[in-house]
């Protein structure tokens, strides 16, 4: 068998009739920047998560940057984030001219350690960026009773949670604004890079829009100086005709992540990471903590199967921190996780009998080591 992390080629020829004729009606309207598809793009989105507003933006690192350049954070603040995520968490807080602090992360769930939060609160601490990893959520609420008790604002980072919820509400609708990506890979993912902005604010809303085109709601009326951060109409009109299947591609990858469950769990050798109780978990990833890690992962591709690891290194110790001079000890659980974290194929598409050949294959490969 050869299995791919992600395979976006199912998935297309799954919709390719509609995908062709969306986009040819993008091209043959001329229709590529703005336009009727964004608009119906943001009204679609803001409809799926029930939320007032989303502004859409050019991918998911611009919709970080923007809310907290709208929000006034800079260069005197503070912005606390998460040690285990992509960079885009961290490097957004010190592009506003902000200093990133982080947060270690909870063994079980690999996202933020709420109870060294608190400790991290200084009187420059102005946001916190909360990340719902892996489809993970994030102890959200918690997270959110800890900003409003300390007056600040709460960003949620939902670049891997389409659709992830916590007692029915949806990842990005419990803090003030969130990022969502629609990289390729993502749950919802355009055919090139796309995100968005969600938030009840309306003034919030207003505010990032008008960074996001040039400072300006009105062409040649530029009030600020902003950025060039635009959706265009091709990638819109491909996440218009995937966002009615979102919720049956979930429910599909919830399924796929029950079967690895249940053939993984006698491995003794490997660990999947906790489901957070009172919540939906979206699955962008599967992520098992494993003995040998790279090794494995190495086994695995001679067999066909392809991994990935997210992440390698935790944000504070790669080289764009070091003169931070952190150390591994200062984030312990982020740096063992990363030694140990390994994700497997998942996608909505995947068979019962590929997972079980992957199972079969982790199975041997710890069998030929003992």
């Amino acid at each position: 068998m050869n299995i791919p992390f992600v395979n976006l080629k199912a998935q297309y020829h799954s919709l390719k009739q509609e995908m062709d004729a969306a986009i040819a009606n993008v091209l043959e309207e001329t229709s590529f920047i703005g336009g009727k598809h964004v608009k119906a793009f943001e009204q679609n989105f803001a409809s799926l998560l029930g939320v007032e507003h989303v502004v859409s933006c050019a991918n998911g690192t611009d919709s970080l940057y923007i809310i907290m350049k709208a929000m006034g954070i800079g260069a005197a603040d503070e912005v606390i984030t998460v040690a285990n995520s992509w960079i885009s968490s961290s490097e957004t807080i010190g592009q506003t001219g902000a200093t990133p602090v982080f947060v270690d992360i909870e063994a079980a769930t690999l996202t933020m350690d709420t109870s060294l939060l608190e400790k991290s609160i200084t009187s420059k601490t102005k946001a916190v960026i909360a990340v719902h990893l892996h489809g993970q959520m994030a102890a959200i609420e918690e997270i959110k009773r800890i900003c409003d008790a300390h007056g600040l604002y709460l960003i949620e980072d939902c670049a891997q949670s389409h659709l992830s919820a916590a007692n029915g509400q949806y990842a990005g609708t419990f803090g003030h604004a969130a990022s969502f990506s629609f990289y390729p890979g993502k749950n919802l993912g355009a055919y090139g890079d796309a995100g968005c902005i969600a938030t009840n604010d309306a003034n919030l809303a207003q505010q990032c829009r008008m960074f996001a085109n040039h400072g300006a709601l009105k062409k040649h009326e530029h009030q600020i100086e902003g950025i060039n951060s635009r959706l265009d109409g091709l990638q819109a009109a491909i996440l218009n005709v995937k966002i009615p299947h979102l919720k049956a591609w979930t429910k599909a990858r919830q399924l796929n992540a029950s079967h690895y469950r249940e053939v993984l769990e006698p491995i003794s050798q490997i660990q999947c990471t906790k489901h957070r109780e009172g919540t939906t978990h979206s699955y962008h990833l599967f992520i098992i903590l494993a003995q040998e890690r790279d090794a494995l992962k190495e086994y695995l591709a001679q067999k066909g199967i392809e991994t990935a690891i997210h992440y390698p290194t935790p944000l504070p110790l790669l080289p764009a921190y070091a003169h931070r001079n952190f150390k591994e000890t200062d984030f312990p659980e982020a740096s063992l996780a990363s030694k140990q974290m390994l994700s497997l194929p998942m996608f909505a598409e995947l068979s019962l009998a590929e997972i079980q050949y992957i199972a079969q294959t982790i199975k041997e490969f710890y069998q030929k080591q003992h």
